[in-house]
């Protein structure tokens, strides 16, 4: 699997249709006070994509236009190897969904099972069996008796027991406290065993992101700013702390950036470290202190403010 993701993600080859669950070319949608702009999107079949963005981004929109609940002004969709907006009856059979909007009725879990088991050819019934105790929920509670947590993990029930290809999941542990979301993580991480199917999962969440995504994108204004592997994000992005003279002036090294100043500290990073840098600094006349490893919400957050200062430039 990580030769595939290299080898669409870091090469940059062309993927082949058949080894893509989901595809956004240069896909823009704008809104009064929004834009998303010329979105390239890949989602590999058998891989979790975590999609990170600030409130507001885009993730959602991009989730919707997934889906074909909204149309692009420009751009094409393809989802399972159709265009999604030819064939959203499709999306509808092939595709779960969870959106923080889904609301149930106020009847009971095992009501709104047989709902979508009449509904759905590919529901599961042992499947669903297994996600009620796995999730410990009960068949006759009713939804209004539950709690947050619970609720999140009846629509997740709903849609994983209809064993969609694809699943486009907006935010589906927002809120959870750190037992369900864990347990809402793991059943995802099992849904992808098979490398069949795929998931988009959307995040401000790093930590979650970084739990479960074989490919990372970031989102930002409405644009995509970064998107790779996983693995190499980590391994890529490196701080760096220094002390210096007054005076001293950074050298010009690809990827580097002044990250903060105190006094004669001065703290960089790097998203294309490479184990010549640190020479390079100390000729420059610096004091190398230590070279760090970077977590995602550290990337995310360099990803952020490196994109918003080359929009000013």
């Amino acid at each position: 699997m990580n030769e595939l993701l290299d080898t669409a993600h870091k090469a940059g080859a062309s993927t082949h249709e058949s080894e893509l669950a989901a595809s956004l070319v240069n896909v823009s949608k704008g809104y009064k006070h929004f834009k998303l702009k010329g979105i390239d999107l890949q989602l590999m079949k058998g891989t979790v994509t975590g999609l990170i963005g600030p409130n507001g981004a885009g993730k959602s929109t991009t989730m919707r236009l997934l889906m074909g609940l909204i149309k692009p002004d420009q751009g094409r969709i393809s989802v399972l190897g159709q265009e999604i907006a030819s064939n959203r009856a499709m999306a509808k059979n092939e595709i779960g969904y969870f959106s923080d909007e889904m609301r149930l009725y106020n009847e009971s879990i095992g009501w709104h099972m047989q709902f979508v088991r009449s509904l759905c050819p590919h529901w599961d019934e042992a499947y669903s069996r297994d996600l009620l105790d796995r999730f410990g929920l009960i068949e006759s509670q009713t939804i209004k008796g539950l709690s947050h947590g619970q609720r999140v993990k009846t629509l997740l029930l709903l849609i994983l027991a209809r064993r969609p290809k694809l699943l486009i999941l907006d935010e589906p542990t927002n809120g959870l406290d750190p037992v369900a979301k864990q347990e809402v993580l793991s059943e995802l991480m099992r849904v992808v065993e098979d490398e069949e199917r795929t998931i988009l999962y959307s995040s401000h969440n790093t930590q979650d992101i970084e739990q479960i995504s074989d490919v990372i994108t970031f989102i930002d204004r409405g644009e995509v700013i970064a998107s790779d592997n996983r693995d190499d994000f980590l391994v890529q992005w490196k701080r760096i702390r220094l002390q210096v003279a007054e005076g001293w002036v950074m050298p010009e090294i690809s990827g580097l950036r002044l990250e903060s100043t105190f006094r004669s500290l001065r703290v960089l990073s790097s998203n294309q470290f490479v184990d010549a840098i640190p020479s390079q600094l100390v000729s420059s006349g610096a004091l190398v202190e230590g070279v760090e490893p970077m977590n995602l919400e550290e990337i995310f957050v360099s990803s952020v403010i490196r994109g918003r200062e080359e929009i000013k430039k």
